[in-house]
């Protein structure tokens, strides 16, 4: 979100190049050495973080934190390795995204057309035209400004003493100099008060698909987590509102998903304002604008006549049983403690949120339908196949 203007696809350039080696660790390294002893290793870059992760087993703590403070140090900021990993982001978005059904018009595409400010509405798969201006300097000042110890959160879990997990880290991380980071600048918007609507076209689809985001505020809002959990009980598998309505009752579409910052990630991983989703690939031959009309209709009854308390307390039921599967891996539960900590400045909020999730009321469900999934609140895109030459356009 917070990347440079002209400098799109940054953050997720980064996540590859801090797999490229260092001066003291050679490419193939920081593999080598995890996955060696039985590891592994991911990363990945979100709307608000990008995180790092590593499994390991206890006897390898002191390695791992050793390579990591050593990437956070210096990085081998070579032009092989930048030329390589600019390939390698340009191939992951000409699969992902350009030569793909559909491709992610449903999170680029949607949040382009419903947000107003850049930091919300840019790409963050980045730009073929920003990635290719990237020099060797633009590099190590994005990684000299935002891969600092004063920026980032470490958390581990697992069969470990915590006093010498602190200990460990002092040791490789606390003589690394903290860096200023730049302005955070206000990411707030308001509400939209006209319809906003979009028609695209798509080479490689086999039927019409369509995208609605209402924008959503950002989790200083009491109204967040009210509609998380509205976010679940609309578009949260087979037995949401609908997709009976729209799928099994109405069949006029082929599927429909999506939910609270749809498809990233979940409500305790932004830190900014996001996107209620719901995406849906619908039958040919019916109107895109029917069958809005009619996922519309479902929302307005809720924000008219509220919704069943046994309903909704299936919902949360699910929500916080899922939350618990989760947190049931190592992986998981480091990842959530880090994330909350970074984004929230409270790691605490991880043992809260299933608490918060089941506090919700029917009134407040009722409340936030009605003040944000409302029609001029609403960004959404029809995305046509596109005809082939001798061949009818699709409706």
């Amino acid at each position: 979100r917070l990347e440079p203007r002209g400098r799109t696809g940054f953050a997720h350039l980064f996540e590859h190049m801090m797999f490229e080696g260092t001066p003291n660790a050679p490419k193939g390294s920081f593999v080598r050495i995890i996955q060696g002893g039985g590891g592994s290793l991911n990363g990945s870059t979100r709307y608000d973080y990008t995180n790092y992760i590593s499994t390991a087993p206890v006897s390898a703590l002191e390695p791992v934190l050793w390579l990591e403070a050593d990437r956070m140090r210096h990085l081998d900021f070579s032009r092989e390795n930048l030329d390589n990993q600019r390939d390698v982001v340009k191939e992951e978005i000409r699969v992902n995204v350009k030569n793909r059904p559909y491709g992610l018009f449903f999170w680029t595409d949607l949040a382009a057309l419903a947000f107003d400010k850049w930091e919300n509405a840019h790409d963050g798969y980045g730009s073929f035209v920003d990635l290719d201006k990237a020099t060797i300097e633009d590099v190590k000042h994005f990684h000299d400004t935002y891969y600092a110890p004063d920026n980032a959160v470490i958390a581990i879990s697992g069969d470990v003493d915590p006093e010498r997990v602190h200990q460990l880290v002092e040791k490789y991380f606390g003589d690394i100099p903290a860096t200023p980071l730049p302005p955070h600048p206000d990411v707030s918007e308001p509400l939209n008060t006209k319809e906003r609507f979009e028609r695209q076209t798509d080479a490689h689809a086999t039927a019409p698909a369509l995208a609605i985001g209402w924008k959503m505020p950002g989790p200083e809002s009491p109204d967040y987590y009210p509609l998380a959990v509205l976010g679940a009980l609309l578009l949260d598998g087979d037995a949401s509102l609908l997709y009976q309505r729209m799928v099994k009752e109405r069949q006029t579409m082929l599927s429909i998903s999506g939910g609270f910052g749809w498809p990233l990630s979940d409500p305790l991983t932004f830190a900014g304002p996001s996107l209620m989703v719901a995406f849906g690939i619908y039958k040919p031959g019916t109107s895109a604008r029917q069958n809005v009309d009619d996922i519309q209709a479902v929302i307005d009854g809720i924000a008219r006549d509220g919704v069943d308390p046994a309903r909704l307390k299936a919902v949360q039921t699910k929500m916080v049983a899922d939350f618990y599967k989760e947190l049931a891996r190592n992986i998981n539960r480091a990842d959530y403690l880090a994330i909350t900590q970074k984004l929230h400045g409270d790691a605490d909020l991880v043992n809260r949120y299933p608490e918060i999730v089941q506090k919700v009321t029917p009134d407040d469900i009722r409340r936030v339908a009605a003040k944000y999934l409302t029609v001029a609140n609403r960004s959404w895109i029809d995305r046509q196949v596109a005809s082939k030459k001798g061949e009818e356009k699709q409706p």
